[in-house]
């Protein structure tokens, strides 16, 4: 077990799951290999993340962007997440592992949404890790749908538009009952946020690591650990060290 066990442990983690289809080019595979290695490393990282204590991990799984590739990888992703809530339901069950979706829904066929909604229903009172899957997700169009809904409550009378503040649109997103990530990893060595949880990021702190999404071992993971145990959040504020010589 690495030393990330004795440091700081984020409450929530979030990971942009990047460079399935470079991690399959690179071997002369087909993309959809990549996918599939890539589910594996869910696998891990969800039993990391509980095993050090992590009461959140958000997994970028589908971007509300990803409709512009090909029909047949967009069928064997989705092949994929069904595969994966059959498979490891049962187990994340068993394990106390609450399973929560965020992203637009109102597109996806039916068959996929009542996937979701079943993955969510049998884990609704695990108390446990709680895995948080953005599948159709992005973050402009989450935060669109959050002022869409204001703006109802405006036109309802129920509202005024003076009354809107920061608390009430973050009550409206995906997002609204799970705290902020307080860190943000990027695989594949990209350093962009690319449409995720653009309001909740704040004040997370962002990492951003080499390695493709297939290769991120509970290795690289617990090195992520140990680095974020090692920033100085301050918030907006001063930190200790400063507050503690009076700058």
């Amino acid at each position: 077990m690495s030393t990330a066990e004795n440091r700081a442990v984020p409450e929530h983690v979030a990971i942009i799951m990047d460079g399935n289809g470079r991690w399959a080019s690179a071997r002369g595979l087909p993309r959809t290999f990549g996918h599939r290695k890539g589910v594996e490393a869910v696998r891990e990282t969800v039993r990391a993340a509980a095993e050090v204590g992590i009461r959140y991990l958000t997994l970028f799984a589908f971007s509300s962007e990803n409709w512009r590739r090909p029909e047949s990888e967009i069928n064997d992703l989705f092949g994929l997440l069904k595969t994966f809530i059959r498979r490891d339901l049962a187990e994340l069950h068993r394990e106390n592992v609450r399973i929560r979706i965020i992203g637009d829904r109102s597109t996806l066929r039916d068959d996929i949404r009542s996937l979701l909604l079943e993955a969510e229903e049998t884990t609704r009172d695990n108390t446990g890790l709680t895995v948080v899957i953005a599948f159709n997700y992005g973050a402009r169009d989450e935060i669109a749908r959050a002022a869409a809904r204001l703006a109802g409550e405006v036109a309802a009378g129920r509202l005024q538009a003076g009354q809107i503040d920061a608390q009430m649109i973050d009550e409206n997103l995906d997002t609204a009952d799970i705290p902020d990530p307080d860190l943000i990893i990027r695989t594949s060595g990209e350093e962009r946020l690319s449409n995720f949880l653009l309001w909740q990021a704040a004040y997370s702190e962002l990492m951003f690591v080499p390695e493709l999404w297939p290769d991120f071992s509970r290795e690289v993971f617990f090195a992520a650990l140990e680095r974020f145990s090692a920033r100085d959040r301050r918030f907006g504020g001063l930190s200790a060290t400063a507050v503690a010589l009076g700058s």
